[in-house]
C-alpha cells in the first residue's frame, strides 16, 4: 500500500473496482504524503482532509453498491481558481482570502458527480496572472524536480502536486499557457482544450475570451480520464459550446501517427532566447515521431512577432473589466477604517491586489480608456483575427503543429525577471489562446541541470482526442512521462 501514488489513473480505478484497496485508504495515503512532503513543496493553499475522508467513505459505499463511475473514489486537487462550496476559494489573492464560495464551479460539480474526492485547493499566480507561482500572499510553490526553481504558472500548484505525487491528477486553467508551461516545467502532460469545450462557470475570470480549464496529469491517458469528466456543454456558461463530447479514453488509439502531418513553424525555432537544450530535446522528440511514421512539414506562421503585444493588450483589458468588481464593498478584502468611499476603493484594491495584478489592471484600463480604445484594444482584436487566420491557413496542409512549450526550463525562484522577460517566456503559448485552439504539452526529456522539457502540439478546433491520441502513442514508445523527481519517491 506504500506505492499507491505510483499507480496510473487506470490502475487506481481498477484497484478500487477490484477492492484491492478502498477510497479511504487511497485518500489517507495521499493526505499522509501531503502532511510529510508539502511543507517543502508548498503546493496546497487549503487541504480539506475531513471533507475528503467523508467523500472517500461515500465513494466506497457507492462502489460496494455497484453505483460507481470509472473515477469514483479517486483523489483530485483543484486549482484555487475554481469555486468550491463551503471551501475557501482565493484565486491566489489576499483580495479573496476570506471568500467561502456558496456554490461549486461546474468543473468541481462534475467531479463530485463522478465520485472524485477533493484533497484540497492548490497555489497559483494571483488571479492566474503570472508564470512562476511565486505568490505574494501564499508563498512560492517549489518545483519538485529542484526546490530552488519555480514550477511555472499560473497553474504551478496543480503541476507541483502531480509532480510530487501529492495528487494523481489536478485541474488547471490556461489563459496564455498556464497549463502547458507548468506541465513543461514539471515534466507532466497538460491539455488546454478548445475554447468553449470546458465550462468556465465558477472559474474566477481573468481574461474571459481566453480562459479555459483543462486536466494536468502524468500521461495523456490520465488526462483523457479527467477530460471525460470536465468536457461538455453547460447552460450556465454562455461561451460553452453545444457539441458532442468524445470518449477521450476510448479514442486514445484512434489517431495513427503513421502519415500524421506535423507542421514545424520555422519562425518558432529561430526565436531569440530559445535554450539550446530545449531546442535539442524538442527536435529529438519530433525525430522520434518521424520514426513512428509522422511526416514533418516546414510551415510559416508569419504573425509570430505579434503574439506578445496582442495578448498583453487584450488580456489586461479583460482583466481590468473583470476585476473591477473587487472593490471592498460586497465581498473579499476590505481595508481597515476607511475615511470615505474613495479611500475604501483605493486602499482595498491597492492592499488586496499584488504588484503584477495591479500592473495588468492599469495597462488594461489605459487600453480601454477614451482616446486609446481604438488605437490599442480594437487594433489588437484585429491582429488577433489575423493570428487565427494564420493558424487556419497552416491547418490546410498539416494535422498538428509542433513547438516548444516554453523557450527555457524552469526559472530559479527569486530570479526577478522583468515583466518584459516574463511575458516573452510565453511566446509559444499565447497564440493558442488568442485563436481559441487546443494544445497539449508532453514531457520529452531534460536539460543539463535535470530540469524537464516539454513538447507542445497544437491542434485544429475540437481535436482534443487527436492530440491526446498522438501523445499517448508517443508515450507508449518513450518513458519520459514515467520519470519521477526524487521528492516524489519519498514514502509517507
Amino acid at each position: 500500500m506504500s506505492d499507491l501514488h505510483r499507480l496510473s489513473i487506470r490502475e487506481l480505478s481498477e484497484g478500487l473496482a477490484q477492492a484491492k484497496f478502498s477510497s479511504r485508504e487511497l485518500t489517507e495515503h495521499y493526505l499522509k504524503r501531503i502532511a510529510k512532503i508539502d511543507t517543502q513543496v508548498q503546493s496546497y493553499i487549503t487541504v480539506t482532509a475531513e471533507q475528503a475522508l467523508a467523500q472517500a467513505d461515500a465513494a466506497d459505499a457507492a462502489i460496494k453498491a455497484g453505483h460507481a463511475t470509472t473515477l469514483t473514489g479517486l483523489p483530485i486537487a483543484h486549482k484555487d481558481i475554481f469555486c468550491t462550496q463551503g471551501i475557501k476559494t482565493t484565486a491566489g489573492s489576499k483580495m479573496l482570502d476570506n471568500f467561502i464560495s456558496p456554490y461549486d464551479a461546474t468543473v468541481v460539480a462534475k467531479g463530485k458527480a463522478a465520485g472524485l474526492v477533493t484533497l484540497g485547493k492548490v497555489n497559483m499566480d494571483e488571479f492566474a496572472m503570472g508564470s512562476t507561482s511565486e505568490n505574494p500572499h501564499f508563498g512560492s510553490t517549489k518545483n519538485p524536480w529542484n526546490l530552488e526553481h519555480v514550477p511555472g504558472g499560473s497553474s504551478g500548484g496543480s503541476a507541483a502536486v502531480v509532480a510530487a505525487d501529492l495528487a494523481p491528477f489536478a485541474t488547471g486553467t490556461d489563459t496564455g499557457g498556464s497549463i502547458r508551461q507548468p506541465a513543461s516545467f514539471c515534466g507532466l502532460t497538460g491539455l488546454k482544450p478548445t475554447y468553449g469545450r470546458v465550462s468556465r462557470f465558477g472559474m474566477i475570470a481573468y481574461a474571459s475570451s481566453m480562459d479555459q480549464g483543462g486536466p494536468m496529469a502524468r500521461s495523456a491517458e490520465d488526462c483523457a480520464y479527467l477530460m471525460n469528466v470536465m468536457a461538455g456543454h453547460d447552460a450556465k456558461d454562455s461561451t460553452s459550446v453545444q457539441k458532442e463530447v468524445d470518449d477521450y479514453v476510448s479514442n486514445l488509439n484512434d489517431t495513427s501517427v503513421k502519415g500524421l502531418r506535423i507542421g514545424i513553424p520555422k519562425q518558432y525555432f529561430n526565436v531569440q532566447g530559445l535554450d539550446a537544450d530545449v531546442k535539442a530535446r524538442v527536435e529529438e522528440s519530433l525525430k522520434k515521431l518521424e520514426e513512428m511514421g509522422a511526416i514533418l512539414v516546414e510551415i510559416n506562421l508569419n504573425m509570430t512577432e505579434a503574439y506578445v503585444p496582442t495578448y498583453y493588450l487584450i488580456a489586461p483589458a479583460e482583466a481590468s473589466s473583470n476585476l473591477q468588481r473587487f472593490d471592498g464593498v460586497r465581498y473579499g478584502y476590505r481595508c481597515e477604517n476607511p475615511v470615505d468611499l474613495m479611500d475604501l476603493y483605493k486602499r482595498s484594491r491597492s492592499e488586496g491586489f499584488g504588484t503584477e495584478v495591479q500592473r495588468r489592471i492599469l495597462i488594461g484600463t489605459y487600453a480601454l480608456s477614451a482616446g486609446y480604445y481604438d488605437a490599442y484594444y480594437v487594433k489588437a482584436q484585429k491582429v488577433r483575427r489575423l493570428i487565427q487566420q494564420d493558424f487556419l491557413k497552416a491547418f490546410e496542409n498539416v494535422d498538428v503543429i509542433a513547438a516548444p512549450s516554453a523557450p527555457t526550463t524552469a526559472y530559479k525562484i527569486g530570479a526577478n525577471l522583468s515583466p518584459t522577460e516574463m511575458y516573452l517566456g510565453d511566446i509559444y503559448t499565447l497564440a493558442v489562446n488568442l485563436a481559441g485552439l487546443p494544445a497539449i504539452n508532453a514531457p520529452v526529456g531534460f536539460d543539463k541541470n535535470n530540469l524537464p522539457i516539454g513538447l507542445q502540439l497544437i491542434g485544429n478546433y475540437w481535436s482534443e482526442s487527436q492530440l491526446l491520441s498522438v501523445v499517448h502513442q508517443y508515450q507508449q514508445a518513450t518513458d519520459w512521462h514515467t520519470k519521477r523527481a526524487a521528492i516524489a519517491e519519498e514514502n509517507a
